[in-house]
């Protein structure tokens, strides 16, 4: 992957349409003054039993709450990193272990030795997806979350929470913006798989639900394959009058912006890190405009 290029912008004709666009050009930027965090290891009750997480927030102070849905390898280091980052920038941020139903994290430590061609392998993550794919299981954890972030003291209730997610946690994330759209700010994903489906369920149809400005980021292969998406994304962020931006990153694989995601079949890199970090630049500008 040499060529390394700039997103190209497809919808921002839609956002600045509905009069949202004026403040996405503030440089945050992940260059930005970091603040010491605090990690810690939390339970949560929730309906569906109990699930282990990573809280991590500044040290001092109260904060807005941010929650990151995972990919398909779940909480684990490459995740704890991405919070840690995040969180120093001024957010107080749960990473939820979105299998809890069914295992305790991590699944997976280093996501990069995964081998998706061993049909053993395959079918475990058929075994920790299953009851997250069940009616209503994402909608009911992230309501919890929501109302466990609003009981920290390192989280200001005043302030609008912030959802972000990757690969599967794509769908997460339109989920817990249109079930708690009373709260949830501002949400983004990142190579987010199936947000327009054909089925009735399709993540997509959520977005009227929605109150929070949205940041859509697309891997170049994924756009590749399904070129229409983008454009029924932009007509329903429209349609449903929820600011967003949804973006293709051009030259990057499915995953781009996770470090430890396995390599291509050809053995060329899936980690972007120039496209990565632009990738953190756009998530912290849209918080920063929206819940900070």
């Amino acid at each position: 992957m040499t060529d390394q290029k700039k997103p190209s912008e497809v919808s921002r004709r839609d956002f600045t349409a509905l009069g949202a666009a004026a403040g996405l050009t503030v440089g945050v930027g992940s260059a930005g003054a970091a603040e010491a965090v605090t990690e810690t290891d939390v339970i949560i009750k929730t309906p569906d039993g109990v699930c282990d997480a990573a809280f991590i927030h500044p040290a001092t102070g109260s904060h807005a709450g941010v929650i990151i849905w995972t990919d398909i390898f779940g909480l684990r280091p490459s995740f704890r990193d991405l919070g840690k980052r995040v969180a120093a920038q001024g957010y107080a941020v749960l990473i939820p272990n979105p299998f809890y139903r069914t295992i305790k994290s991590p699944v997976v430590v280093d996501a990069s030795t995964f081998d998706f061609a061993d049909p053993a392998s395959r079918a475990k993550t058929a075994e920790w997806t299953g009851p997250i794919n069940q009616p209503g299981a994402i909608e009911r954890d992230s309501t919890t979350y929501v109302a466990w972030l609003d009981a920290q003291p390192q989280v200001n209730k005043s302030k609008k929470i912030g959802t972000q997610g990757y690969c599967m946690g794509g769908p997460l994330v339109f989920k817990t913006a249109a079930t708690n759209p009373e709260r949830v700010g501002a949400g983004a994903t990142f190579h987010g798989g199936g947000l327009v489906t054909e089925k009735p369920n399709s993540p997509h149809l959520l977005i009227p639900k929605m109150h929070s400005r949205m940041h859509i980021a697309i891997a170049a292969s994924d756009d590749i394959k399904q070129p229409d998406a983008k454009d029924t994304l932009k007509s329903s962020f429209v349609a449903g009058k929820v600011p967003a931006e949804v973006l293709v990153y051009e030259g990057t694989f499915h995953g781009w912006t996770v470090r430890d995601m396995p390599r291509q079949p050809d053995g060329t890199p899936t980690f972007n890190p120039p496209d990565a970090e632009r990738a953190l630049n756009a998530l912290l500008v849209l918080y920063k405009n929206t819940i900070a």
